[in-house]
């Protein structure tokens, strides 16, 4: 019979869907408690009443336990350490397995002394952990841990994301994968492409905005009162094939958020043969050129990165031949979800 693997997270994250399958595709039994549905072939959920606030993580560990405990499930692994991991710490079975995500390690814990009590209260239940960088491992193990810690990334499907030839692309396309929220900074790319439009008045520039959020009608807003009208389109939400799709036009990524850890938006923009632009964290310092790293939140940094770039067509073509050439090393999804897997299996009884 196949070994039970009970997720928690949210069911409509692609991070937490990706994982599911990836584990389905290796031979697991997969269950997911999740207060955030969205229906998943082939897994079944077990849904959990709304989180609105933060502090209803607090108040949901009761039914997290009787779900789990109704799944019996060989092993739990809860995704971001500050709310599922909660939830599954408070559910004491195990073997139990967390995945740090970023913020939960990076700036959660360090907002109150309580949060960073809490946080350590819940990761010295685990019995694994892992994290998608190499900062997110070290700011784990300052805990006092009796789990061992590994890193592991969500990787690239290296299928779908694949280089174009640069010569099929036109003009200079600008793409920015990430969430229209506070913490990814689409507010400084706009700003920058603004000052990057009026240092390369003659450029053909269009900035390709995936991924969706709350902060959509404010940034259209700005878009519309920088007189950016015809150079941004918002594209929101998009499956793995659309990413692809918008990827293969454009030269040049953004990633630029206030705090991260190894973005898989970043790598599959690599894979993609793109030049990534990228702020300056420990994590992003892993796999990006420093002369291609900016400090969050400073448009005139980013902007002057872009015009060099936007250029020098032939030094962008070299930084993107680079980037698919490091991830075709490094970063493949399915050596990293191996790895899991056979991490997972060491911890079977």
């Amino acid at each position: 019979m196949a070994p039970h693997l009970c997720l928690l997270g949210d069911a409509n994250s692609p991070h937490t869907r990706r994982w599911a399958l990836e584990m389905r595709a290796r031979g697991w039994r997969v269950s997911l408690v999740t207060a955030r549905p969205e229906p998943l072939d082939g897994v079944q959920q077990r849904v959990l009443p709304p989180v609105r606030r933060s502090i209803d993580w607090l108040w949901r560990a009761g039914a997290a336990r009787c779900h789990v405990h109704e799944l019996a499930p060989d092993i739990v692994h809860a995704h971001y350490v500050t709310s599922y991991g909660y939830l599954a710490a408070r559910c004491d079975r195990h073997p139990l397995v967390m995945t740090a995500w970023g913020s939960d390690l990076l700036v959660t814990p360090h907002t109150r002394p309580w949060m960073r009590w809490l946080t350590g209260w819940i990761l010295r239940r685990a019995d694994l952990i892992t994290g998608d960088s190499a900062s997110l491992v070290e700011a784990a193990r300052q805990y006092a841990l009796r789990a061992p810690v590994y890193e592991i990334h969500w990787g690239v499907d290296s299928a779908r994301f694949a280089p174009v030839p640069w010569a099929h692309k036109d003009g200079v396309q600008i793409a920015s994968l990430r969430a229209w929220e506070p913490n990814y900074q689409i507010d400084t790319l706009i700003d920058a492409l603004a000052l990057l439009r009026q240092q390369l008045p003659g450029m053909p520039l269009q900035l390709h905005l995936l991924g969706g959020g709350s902060l959509e009608a404010q940034l259209r807003t700005q878009v519309q009162a920088q007189g950016l009208d015809q150079s941004v389109r918002f594209h929101g939400r998009l499956d793995d094939a659309g990413m692809a799709a918008v990827l293969a036009r454009c030269k040049i990524s953004v990633s630029v958020p206030a705090s991260d850890a190894t973005s898989v938006a970043m790598l599959e923009s690599m894979a993609c043969g793109l030049a990534v632009v990228a702020s300056d964290l420990p994590a992003n310092r892993q796999w990006i050129h420093p002369e291609l790293l900016v400090p969050a939140g400073d448009a005139q940094a980013l902007a002057q990165v872009l015009q060099r770039l936007a250029s020098d067509d032939v030094h962008a073509r070299q930084v993107g031949e680079r980037n698919a050439e490091r991830i075709a090393l490094d970063g493949d999804r399915k050596a990293q979800m191996d790895h899991i897997d056979r991490l997972y299996r060491e911890l079977l009884p």
